[in-house]
């Protein structure tokens, strides 16, 4: 395996995101991000002194967005 697939396939696996990383997987910038975790849509959890959020955590915001594009 070459290093680009390694890093692509740690990266999509990774069950914990900074905020950059889940603004970026939601392809939208850091100040949204922090504006969608103060609003309560977006859950995060502390490691430490970190703020990491879930990926489930994305995973549940879009479902919850697409079923309201449905209703």
């Amino acid at each position: 395996m070459d290093t680009a697939q390694h890093t692509t396939s740690t990266t999509t696996t990774r069950v914990l995101l900074t905020v950059e990383a889940a603004a970026d997987r939601l392809s939208v910038g850091r100040t949204t991000m922090y504006a969608l975790i103060k609003a309560g849509h977006i859950t995060t959890v502390r490691v430490g002194r970190l703020r990491r959020i879930p990926a489930d955590a994305l995973t549940a915001y879009t479902h919850r967005l697409t079923e309201g594009a449905l209703a």
